[in-house]
């Protein structure tokens, strides 16, 4: 978790309250609107906002965020 915090500190404040309004739907009923989709051949699923990707897993109800990092080639790498 201490990851995320040190990437949301480097952030500009517009980035930063774009990638928190996306955790935050995530979170709630709105998230049917969302483009999530799943990782090939991992039970892992990525939230695409802007240039970041947030990287999270369900265990049963609960969504836990494992990741945010900035897209490139190595993204979706060791998931």
């Amino acid at each position: 978790m201490r990851k995320i915090e040190k990437l949301l500190d480097k952030l500009n404040k517009k980035e930063r309250m774009s990638l928190l309004e996306a955790i935050k739907s995530l979170f709630s009923e709105t998230a049917e609107r969302l483009d999530v989709k799943k990782i090939k051949s991992t039970n892992f699923y990525r939230l695409r906002t802007g240039r970041f990707r947030i990287i999270f897993h369900r265990n049963g109800e609960k969504i836990i965020i494992d990741d945010i990092r900035i897209r490139n080639e190595n993204t979706y790498k060791n998931f």
